[in-house]
C-alpha cells in the first residue's frame, strides 16, 4: 500500500509536468538570424549618420554578394505557404521555421484529380493537378470510381496517413507517394 503522501504527490508531479510542457514549447526561442542580417541590423545602432550610411552600404553589398553566391536565400510568407502546401503529405523534421513556422502549418488541402489508376487489389492511385501522387492505403471501397477533374480534399490523419474525400463522398486513407 502506498503512503498517503505518495498518492498525493505523484498526481501533482504528473500534472505539473503536463502543464509545463506546452508553455515550454511556446517559449522556444526563434531560430537565430543569419550573420549577414545581424550585421545589417547592427548598422541601425550607429549614431553618426555618415557612419551609419557607410555601414548600411557595406552590409547591403555583402548581403547581395551572399545572395548571388547562393549562401543565403530570401523568401516571403506567400512563397513559404506555397512550398508547405506543395510538400503536404511528406514528413520532414522540424526545420526551425524555414518555411514560416508551425503557426501556419497546413492540415488540409483541396485539389483536383488529373489522373486515376487502380491496382489489382482495388486501391486507387490519384495524380493531382500539381503532380502530387497519392496512394490509397486502406481497403475502403468507393461507391463511384474517382475521375479526372473531380475535387478532392485531403487532411491530416494519424500515424503519417491522410484522409481523402472526393467531392463529399466516402472518406478513405491515403499516403503521399511523390
Amino acid at each position: 500500500m502506498l503512503h498517503p503522501s505518495v498518492r498525493l504527490i505523484a498526481p501533482l508531479a504528473i500534472f505539473a509536468i503536463a502543464a509545463g510542457t506546452p508553455a515550454a514549447a511556446r517559449d522556444k526561442a526563434p531560430p537565430p538570424l543569419p550573420a549577414q542580417i545581424q550585421e545589417l541590423y547592427a548598422c541601425r545602432d550607429i549614431a553618426d549618420s555618415s557612419a551609419r550610411l557607410a555601414c548600411f552600404d557595406r552590409e547591403v553589398g555583402e548581403l547581395a554578394a551572399a545572395d548571388e553566391a547562393k549562401e543565403i536565400v530570401f523568401t516571403d510568407k506567400e512563397t513559404a505557404r506555397k512550398t508547405r502546401r506543395g510538400l503536404f503529405g511528406f514528413s520532414f523534421p522540424k526545420l526551425g521555421g524555414i518555411f514560416g513556422g508551425d503557426e501556419d502549418e497546413i492540415k488540409e488541402i483541396e485539389t483536383t484529380i488529373r489522373a486515376v489508376s487502380m491496382d489489382r487489389s482495388g486501391k486507387y492511385t490519384l495524380v493531382m493537378e500539381d503532380d502530387a501522387v497519392w496512394v490509397q492505403i486502406d481497403t475502403t471501397k468507393l461507391p463511384r470510381q474517382p475521375k479526372p477533374g473531380q475535387k478532392v480534399k485531403i487532411k491530416t490523419a494519424t500515424m503519417g496517413s491522410y484522409f481523402a474525400t472526393i467531392e463529399g463522398g466516402r472518406t478513405f486513407r491515403m499516403k503521399r507517394d511523390r
